[in-house]
């Protein structure tokens, strides 16, 4: 142990409408929100809008209900995955230990860097945060500790656009005062029933025996107790100079059940993921889902084409069989995830239709740079773009 806070958590606040806003600054301080207004969900909300009751992911509908003069703002495909690779891009200008979570989170490894005070490693972390907004015009927050656990909690201690850091050996006095839900995978649900056990904050943890936190926790007992203390051993770790996979994953601020929706998700999902594929040089010929239910509980299930693809519509028709397949229990869902492995690099054309695709794939490289200079309403493969459903509740 260095004596350092060397792990960062960055988190973009409200990344989907900040990636929005920074193609119309106007609207900065209006309650504007990502969503579509036909069957849609909000996927994302200024602080404006949420301090007014909307929320991710409620009903377009109700979120008109309960905020009138909400803006609406339609989904613009690429530019939230282009806005993210910058970021982190931006990121390892600082550390080369970089982990991208999501487009929207990761962590970065100091420990490498050198610092020597806690005074040298803010100073250069502020900085970073101030170059995101200058040359992106995305707000941020970080939370910086001595490991993963307690830096993702401390980034979202003061949003929007906080700072907070956790020295070291001061990870369970920072965690005390705060509530139960603050722990990664205690759910609403989860919430309640800790507290029918008068276990509300972190706090409580600490002051139970071993036998109560037995019986409220089972086998994982111990790692509960250890996640109250703030003990973590994780290592930021970074794969994508040679991707091997590209995905991305959200999880819902209130479990949905709805199939249309998610499957809706999903394939914006898809919209995310391929341009940073085609950006790449790479095809793709395995896709993934994965649902994850309130209790913690994952299902996965893959398919994988005849031949490597870089285009959404191949891996549209997989969306309904692959949920199918996963969500077998069919109850409310708290996470969905789309990845895409079985990566190779582009080469020749060889399918059969070959010049179909290659017309198709110029197309999709036009939309791509249409979107990524904040072209609205850009229809791609027979739907509108422009009315997103994947959220970022947690920005």
């Amino acid at each position: 142990m260095s004596g350092l806070p060397l792990i960062v958590h960055l988190d973009a606040d409200a990344f989907f409408v900040s990636c929005e806003l920074s193609m119309n600054p106007h609207l900065r301080g209006t309650k504007c929100a990502v969503g579509g207004r036909e069957r849609g969900i909000i996927s994302s909300a200024s602080y404006e809008a949420r301090a007014c009751g909307v929320y991710t992911p409620m009903s377009t509908a109700q979120a008109l209900k309960v905020c009138p003069d909400l803006i609406l703002l339609p989904h613009t495909s690429g530019i939230y995955s282009k806005k993210s690779r910058e970021m982190f891009d931006l990121c390892e200008t600082l550390t080369p230990i970089v982990q991208r979570n999501s487009v929207d989170e990761g962590y970065l490894d100091l420990g490498s860097c050198g610092f020597k005070t806690v005074v040298e490693i803010e100073r250069r972390v502020r900085a970073l945060q101030q170059r995101i907004w200058d040359d992106l015009q995305i707000p941020t927050s970080f939370g910086i500790a001595a490991n993963k656990l307690v830096s993702a909690i401390a980034s979202k201690a003061n949003k929007p656009k906080g700072f907070t850091i956790v020295l070291p050996g001061g990870e369970a006095a920072f965690l005390a005062p705060l509530k139960i839900s603050v722990i990664p995978g205690v759910g609403k649900k989860t919430e309640e029933r800790l507290a029918t056990a008068g276990i509300r904050l972190v706090s409580d943890v600490l002051t139970r025996s071993e036998a109560e936190l037995k019986t409220l926790f089972g086998s994982g007992w111990e790692e509960m107790l250890a996640t109250a203390r703030g003990e973590d051993d994780r290592l930021v770790h970074t794969e994508h100079e040679d991707a091997k996979s590209y995905s991305t994953q959200e999880t819902f601020a209130q479990d949905i059940g709805d199939f249309a929706e998610i499957e809706r998700i999903a394939k914006r999902m898809i919209d995310e993921l391929m341009p940073a594929i085609r950006a790449d040089g790479k095809r793709v010929k395995t896709m993934t889902v994965k649902v994850r239910y309130p209790g913690m509980e994952n299902s996965t299930t893959g398919q994988s084409l005849a031949e490597a693809k870089d285009l959404e519509a191949p891996f549209y028709t997989l969306v309904g069989p692959l949920l199918r397949a996963a969500w077998t229990q069919r109850r409310p869902l708290r996470l969905v995830s789309v990845r895409f492995s079985n990566v190779e690099e582009k080469g020749a054309q060889l399918e059969m239709f070959g010049q179909t695709d290659e017309k198709k794939r110029r197309l999709a490289a036009v939309l791509d740079k249409l979107n990524n200079q904040g072209k609205k309403g850009v229809v791609r493969h027979g739907h509108q773009l422009g009315s997103g459903t994947t959220t970022d509740e947690h920005g």
